[in-house]
């Protein structure tokens, strides 16, 4: 049997890294043994997340994303690096830093085939750099993305290739405040608020997610340089049994605990942030390239085919995302 490949994940106990590891880790669709082994960079080798990654056979090293001489170490002998980085716990500046730099060092340890960028839309630049597009977590990744388009993609045997996966909201975050339903009428039906009118809202399935990601790996030569986009869309009347109720929202929705980012100089606050993040779907800023990823995945989800094959129920679930999973563990250890 030869030697598995190995990969570098960052982000790896979020929602997107258990996803993406699920999938390089599932054999072929011949049942043959997946070619890929994982090694998880976390703050916290002891999470229940991350204790239940190493039961899968996952190799886990203590870190951050900004300790770069660790992060140098943990890319020795990798074949291929998925890159997600926090901008929610770091904010714009720090990512955009981070982002560049963990490229560089890609770079620097040579053994580095393909290295992937979990992207968001640069929303300032498809806005035509009007404030009311700016959205902070998304152009952190995004400027990061742009960067990249200067930097050599290498398909020699030897050489580093490089891609970008540009996703945006998970299907799967129906099952949080932020895009659950507003209530449940008589007769079953859920009625979700939404503040985009007739835009739209590019979703993608956790499980698609993963999808592209063994896809990206297994096509090093042809994805190079590629930038893919997530696919299906939130509109109103989308979805089984379910309508879209249009509200008006000047300064976004509310809440936010899960927003732990350092306001910095030109931070802007969390619901100017979201209020920008509604606009930019609103006004069908983000596009996306439906014909191309059909053709890569055509049994990929819509959103009504995600409610069904996982039986959505409306009921919220706070372990979706890492980031409401710890801030409400936070709120129960927090002293009374």
């Amino acid at each position: 049997m030869s030697e598995k490949k190995l990969i570098l994940v960052l982000g790896a106990t979020g929602a997107q890294g258990l996803a993406v590891i699920d999938a390089l880790l599932a054999a072929g669709a011949d049942g043959s043994p997946s070619p890929y082994a994982i090694r998880a960079l976390t703050r916290n080798p002891d999470n229940k997340r991350a204790q239940d990654l190493k039961a899968k056979g996952v190799e886990l090293v203590k870190g951050s994303f900004e300790d770069f001489p660790i992060v140098y170490e943990a890319l020795k002998g990798v074949y291929g690096a998925w890159i997600n980085t926090d901008g929610f716990t770091v904010g714009e500046v720090r990512e955009l830093y981070a982002g560049m730099r963990i490229f560089e060092l890609a770079k620097q340890v040579g053994t580095v085939r393909h290295y992937i960028w979990s992207n968001l839309d640069y929303s300032t630049k498809k806005g035509n750099y009007n404030p009311d597009y700016k959205v902070e977590h998304y152009d952190g990744k995004g400027r990061v993305g742009e960067w990249m388009k200067a930097q050599e993609s290498d398909t020699s045997v030897n050489g580093m290739t490089w891609s970008a996966v540009t996703t945006g909201p998970y299907m799967d975050m129906l099952k949080i405040v932020m895009f659950g339903p507003l209530k449940q009428l008589a007769d079953g039906t859920f009625v979700f608020a939404s503040s985009i009118g007739n835009g739209h809202v590019p979703m993608i399935a956790l499980s698609d997610l993963g999808f592209f990601a063994r896809y990206f790996f297994d096509h090093r030569v042809e994805v190079s340089e590629r930038t893919s986009r997530s696919r299906a869309r939130w509109s109103a009347g989308t979805g089984p049994d379910g309508v879209v109720e249009t509200v008006q929202a000047r300064d976004g929705p509310k809440g936010g605990s899960q927003l732990r980012a350092t306001l910095e100089r030109e931070a802007r606050q969390w619901r100017q942030n979201f209020s920008a993040f509604w606009r930019q779907w609103r006004d069908d800023v983000i596009t996306r390239d439906m014909e191309w990823i059909k053709s890569v995945n055509p049994n990929g989800h819509t959103l009504e085919s995600w409610m069904r094959a996982n039986n959505y129920t409306g009921k919220l679930d706070l372990s979706t995302l890492k980031s409401i999973e710890d801030a409400a563990q936070f709120r129960t250890d927090a002293p009374s």
